[in-house]
């Protein structure tokens, strides 16, 4: 599969329903060679965001001014971060830290939840 630079589909924001019991892995779903993104939750304070990649799919290195906290809902996913390997699976979540390079590629179909903090302290 080709490398992917940025996201290809993006399915419209979902909000989770208050006071509700939701299967996050169920509410974004894969495309094939594709990578899906669906936003669930967004303010002042960070968002976060459901991705479903197709294996093989990736994002290229990029740095983000907040740490990203990578949960992985289903497969298994190989972040490079700061240029070191880190596998992650099912039940498993990595945090990248706020302004170190990171790339993400899907060892097989991985769905993620991405929770991006934004440190109230940091311009």
């Amino acid at each position: 599969m080709a490398a992917t630079a940025a996201l290809k589909v993006v399915e419209p924001a979902a909000a989770v329903p208050p006071a509700r019991a939701v299967r996050l892995e169920d509410e974004v779903q894969y495309a094939p060679g594709a990578v899906v993104s669906r936003t669930i939750a967004k303010s002042r304070g960070g968002t976060l965001t459901l991705f479903a990649f197709d294996a093989g799919e990736e994002l290229s290195e990029h740095t983000a001014p907040f740490d990203a906290f990578v949960q992985v809902l289903d497969g298994e996913v190989e972040l490079t971060i700061g240029g070191a390997p880190v596998r992650a699976r099912a039940g498993e979540t990595v945090r990248m830290p706020a302004h170190v390079a990171h790339a993400v590629k899907a060892r097989t179909r991985f769905k993620m939840l991405l929770a991006m903090v934004r440190d109230p302290e940091a311009r």
